[in-house]
């Protein structure tokens, strides 16, 4: 039978707690986006990280620490992984260093926000952390790591901590208002291409795409329901109503899938795709341009 928690062990553990959040503190800002509140973070100096689903798509943007309020500019969003950046014209606010250990089930962590000039905290535990994923939206997250915690929803784009003060990422609503965090790697990965080119490229079809079924066969295929006239699809020669049978060989499976293959990377290539025309199978190549900036 294990002892019970001493009062003095409760002591220690929220004394522990109040240090990390108070160090951490000068590092976090509140986030004002026309009638949205959330946090962000000094990532490198005049630079501030923050969860993207949380800004508006329009109006003015300003961040709030120190008992100050200062207009902020948007650098660059990326909704595909919820990081966007902003710039501000401020050197007092000191950056945080991202840890890219990885943390395990029942990590204890802190998920420290911003009120005006007043941090916030919520405490709780890393229940679910696996390996990497794709968000709906086809961003490459480097980790899924689940928290069972209540956040508020200002503190949306805080940083999350673990016992020994590191920031190990940023804490974002998933599905369902689960609480999930961007992990450090992802922000260190994604945050860079957000300043220097203000998105990431992503690839680009120009197809509006629908499962359906195939006749006389087990399988599957994906029929195209519209053509951008102007788009690598139809540079192809590819026509509505054509069933997309395989990508480079390989099955298409779902919508979703193909639509995960036009990551980053995916820019520049070309793929060889079998499609069903009229009940003929024909083959064409088709070279993935960036997606356009909307």
């Amino acid at each position: 039978m294990s002892k019970p928690t001493s009062p003095t062990q409760m002591q220690d553990l929220s004394a522990t707690l109040v240090s990390l959040i108070a160090n951490i503190a000068p590092s976090v800002v509140s986030v004002h986006s026309n009638r949205s509140r959330s946090t962000g973070f000094a990532w490198r100096p005049g630079l501030i990280v923050t969860a993207d689903e949380a800004l508006s798509e329009e109006g003015e943007l300003a961040v709030t620490f120190g008992g100050q309020t200062i207009t902020a500019q948007l650098v660059g969003r990326d909704p595909t992984t919820d990081i966007a950046v902003l710039r501000v014209d401020r050197s007092e606010l000191r950056p945080i260093q991202l840890a890219t250990s990885v943390v395990a089930p029942g990590v204890l962590v802190t998920a420290v926000g911003a009120e005006e000039s007043t941090p916030t905290a919520a405490f709780g535990v890393v229940s679910r952390a696996t390996g990497p994923w794709r968000s709906l939206r086809g961003g490459e997250i480097d980790a899924r790591i689940e928290l069972d915690l209540r956040l508020r929803r200002t503190a949306e784009g805080g940083l999350v901590l673990d016992m020994t003060g590191q920031a190990v990422g940023m804490a974002v609503f998933g599905p369902r208002r689960r609480v999930l965090v961007i992990p450090s790697a992802t922000i260190e990965r994604v945050a860079p291409k957000l300043e220097s080119q203000g998105r990431v490229a992503r690839g680009y079809l120009g197809l509006g795409l629908q499962p359906v079924a195939i006749d006389g066969s087990d399988g599957s295929g994906t029929m195209v329901m519209s053509v951008d006239p102007h788009g690598p699809g139809a540079q192809a020669g590819i026509h509505q109503g054509d069933i997309l049978i395989s990508w480079n060989g390989e099955p298409i499976p779902h919508v979703q899938s193909l639509l995960r293959a036009l990551g980053p990377e995916s820019v520049g290539q070309t793929v060889a795709l079998a499609l069903s025309r009229t009940g003929q199978t024909q083959q064409v190549s088709l070279t993935i341009t960036e997606r356009a900036v909307s």
